[in-house]
């Protein structure tokens, strides 16, 4: 028997509704026949996050440590795998995929340290800094044709067709503005939207000690785009809008990138952002990322 957190209970009932119940139903049966297929036995308390349960396992066979998640097969997951092994192969800073279940979506992981995230890091720039470098060799790969992962330019399609509608359920009229001038900036950099391989949830959260003591990055939500894509995370966790210069200077700097389109795309995430609030009922943008956007436009 696993130990089913109460939260992810409510957040798979709230979010996915009788598909998330019956996901929750299947954990148990799920979780034995993968511990035997793989030929694990369970070390420690169960983990989770808003979808996923992850279990401290143990490979019997070699003695190896390993994290069993299991989560849902949608949208979102299922490209995770195929970010892993790309990843992988190219040593980008990833944590490593051990096994892959596609039926169920369930994957064993190497078993990193828990309680050393990145946000723990008390040094903020350092935080940045260490994010910078992974994002550095993540957005290194070039994702081959057919990888079936989701890509940057269907995800500004619909940001800008949505722009419109985000900013007349905006209640302050500089909000407003501000989401205009965002799509403005999208539409200039559309057209070209990369073939890098993206995290797009790189916060300090999502990155864990493993290796000796290397930051390693967890739980990505693959997309295929320009690596300018990646950096709202690193601007807006902690958020400090007298470092913004500065975080964005050393992003770009250790990237490699273009600094109009780096600008261009992290406007574009706070587009994004704004026309997800704004479908439950958001009328206000969120403080720290309207004050991103003003100091990436010049107006801070």
């Amino acid at each position: 028997m696993i130990d089913i957190p109460d939260a992810l209970i409510a957040t798979q009932s709230t979010y996915n509704g009788e598909a998330g119940r019956a996901f929750i139903a299947a954990l148990p049966g799920m979780a034995e026949k993968l511990m035997e297929r793989w030929g694990l036995r369970p070390d420690g308390g169960a983990m989770y996050g808003v979808c996923a349960l992850v279990l401290p396992v143990v490979r019997v066979a070699d003695g190896r440590r390993a994290a069993l998640k299991l989560q849902p097969v949608d949208e979102e997951t299922a490209g995770e795998p195929v970010a892993l092994r790309l990843w992988g192969r190219a040593a980008a800073g990833a944590v490593e995929l051990l096994e892959h279940d596609p039926q169920t979506g369930a994957m064993l992981l190497e078993r990193l340290d828990g309680e050393r995230a990145l946000s723990g890091v008390a040094d903020a720039r350092e935080a940045v800094r260490v994010v910078a470098g992974l994002l550095a060799g993540l957005t290194s790969v070039r994702v081959p044709e057919g990888a079936g992962l989701r890509g940057l330019g269907g995800a500004a399609a619909r940001m800008l067709e949505a722009a419109p509608g985000v900013a007349g359920r905006l209640a302050d009229a500089g909000e407003r503005r501000l989401v205009a001038d965002c799509a403005a900036a999208v539409r200039e950099v559309a057209g070209e939207p990369g073939d890098r391989l993206l995290h797009w949830d790189l916060h300090f959260g999502n990155v864990l000690a493993g290796r000796g003591g290397q930051w390693v990055a967890i739980d990505p939500k693959p997309l295929v785009g320009d690596a300018g894509f990646e950096l709202f995370p690193a601007l807006a966790d902690r958020f400090d809008a007298g470092d913004v210069a500065w975080r964005f200077d050393l992003l770009t700097e250790v990237l490699s990138l273009d600094r109009a389109r780096a600008r261009a795309w992290t406007l574009g995430r706070v587009l994004q952002n704004a026309c997800w609030d704004t479908e439950v009922g958001g009328r206000r943008l969120v403080a720290r990322q309207a004050e991103l956007a003003r100091r990436l436009l010049g107006r801070g």
